[in-house]
């Protein structure tokens, strides 16, 4: 395998330096035919996805996978040559001779793309659109845990794009160690902050850049003026989205103390519509048995220590044959317990109260930078107070999530949540080179400033340094 990894590589590092700057025909042509491509396989994509999951709700997969990324090429085409245009920069006494200044989007080269399972479409696609659309050549690497999808990309990706521009990679143990180490011009990374420490080590001996985007613990903070109803309905409806197992959902809820009783209440309600049961075919497996394990240890740890378990819905609290586990709120859980430490990444929801904004901003920053705060208030003054006060890679107001799917909005986190942006123009910055050229002018006015120095540099050289 790493004898194929870097003979891709090679292949397409080779094509690139043939065609270093695809037109912006070009461009547009790959971009529409990786729409056509997921037009093409819709129903098959849902198919390899629910098959990698054990189950995952056919409609959730058009939502946050499909829809995303045949919108966001839309997008992307829509702006592309506008993004693509040289920036016509400073304007000084140097350019009254004629001189100028540009910079210049170009392509980087070659683009790896390490992908985790959880949106595994979406995050291999929509970075992919940005990838083509800056002009560059991609090599993808999926997870272990999505190897039908996987297989399947595999498998027909090649009939729409030759190897030398795009090629998919299945994780058959050790790739993605491999595939970290391998001189990309650029490399994106989406998975857990351990991972992509890891990944961040490998790509430094290559001084290869990194975009890093991680997880976190993303809170939401429901103000005392926002309705209780809304806010329950939001946050329950982002929360057990493919079963929580979403990098910028709501790890925690911020709710005011006399507001908790009455919020348990509201979700109960709203999740025994949504999910009459575990069995329901537009609720989502647990990807895995590891995970599974984890979080009804986690919620049996918080149980044994005193916190209240409440389960959402009626009936049985797991199905192990299905890995689905019913969705959960959590009241009083220690701080130190495995819900309040790390990332849940399932369908459980762990309340906190509070008696002034002041506690929880105190709080969420004595923790990691998340990847995402979600202010829950009509007031803009606490709105703006959470923005100013707690540093996050992005912000809902009044949702959660969905300024992920804002298409001319950057995404990316902050601190331990990632480093850099793609989605929107950022995006195409991200996966290019933006180039300084100075064009001199025909005649230069540095030859008035040149040695022997004399009287007249002095003069002009003092009237510059004023």
């Amino acid at each position: 395998m790493t004898d194929h990894l870097a003979r891709t590589l090679e292949l397409q590092r080779q094509a690139y330096f043939a065609d270093p700057v695809p037109t912006l025909q070009q461009r547009k042509a790959d971009l529409r035919t990786l729409q056509r491509f997921v037009r093409e396989h819709k129903e098959a994509l849902c198919d390899a996805i629910s098959a990698d999951y054990g189950h995952r709700s056919r409609h959730e997969t058009l939502l946050a996978e499909i829809f995303p990324v045949v919108d966001g090429i839309d997008h992307v085409v829509g702006e592309l040559r506008s993004w693509m245009r040289p920036q016509r920069r400073g304007v000084d006494w140097r350019n009254f001779f004629g001189a100028s200044n540009r910079v210049i989007p170009q392509p980087l080269g070659v683009v790896g793309v390490i992908v985790p399972w959880n949106f595994p479409l979406n995050l291999s696609l929509v970075p992919l659109s940005y990838i083509f659309a800056a002009g560059n050549r991609a090599m993808v690497k999926m997870s272990e845990n999505s190897r039908h999808l996987a297989a399947y990309l595999m498998t027909h990706m090649p009939s729409y794009f030759p190897p030398e521009k795009l090629q998919f990679f299945d994780e058959t143990g050790g790739v993605g160690i491999e595939f970290s180490k391998l001189k990309f011009d650029h490399l994106l990374f989406t998975g857990s902050g351990q991972t992509g420490r890891a990944v961040m080590a490998a790509a430094a001996a290559n001084l290869c850049p990194v975009t890093l985007e991680l997880g976190g613990k993303a809170p939401a903070v429901v103000c005392d003026d926002f309705p209780l109803q809304t806010a329950a309905d939001r946050i329950m409806f982002v929360k057990l989205l493919n079963a929580g197992q979403i990098c910028t959902t709501v790890d925690h809820a911020w709710l005011p103390a006399d507001k908790v009783n009455e919020f348990v209440r509201l979700a109960r309600d709203i999740v025994a519509v949504r999910y009459p049961s575990i069995d329901s075919s537009d609720y989502t497996s647990i990807i895995d048995q590891r995970s599974f394990d984890r979080l009804l240890a986690a919620l049996d740890e918080a149980r044994s220590r005193g916190a209240k378990v409440v389960q959402l819905i009626d009936g049985p609290a797991f199905d192990a044959s299905t890995r689905k586990i019913a969705p959960h709120i959590v009241l009083d859980a220690p701080a130190d317990c495995a819900l309040m430490q790390r990332e849940i990444f399932g369908p459980i929801l762990p309340l906190r109260s509070y008696t002034s904004l002041d506690e929880v901003v105190a709080s969420i920053n004595a923790g990691p930078r998340p990847l995402a705060v979600y202010p829950f208030s009509y007031d803009s003054a606490k709105v703006q107070h959470i923005i100013d006060h707690v540093m996050s890679g992005g912000v809902s107001v009044n949702d959660a999530l969905f300024h992920v799917g804002q298409h001319d909005l950057p995404f990316g986190g902050v601190g331990d949540s990632g480093m850099g942006h793609y989605h929107g123009h950022e995006g195409f910055e991200t996966f290019s080179k933006l180039r300084p050229v100075f064009y001199q002018a025909r005649w230069s006015s540095l030859k008035l400033l040149m040695p022997p120095y004399g009287k007249f540099a002095d003069r002009v050289l003092g009237f510059l340094t004023r």
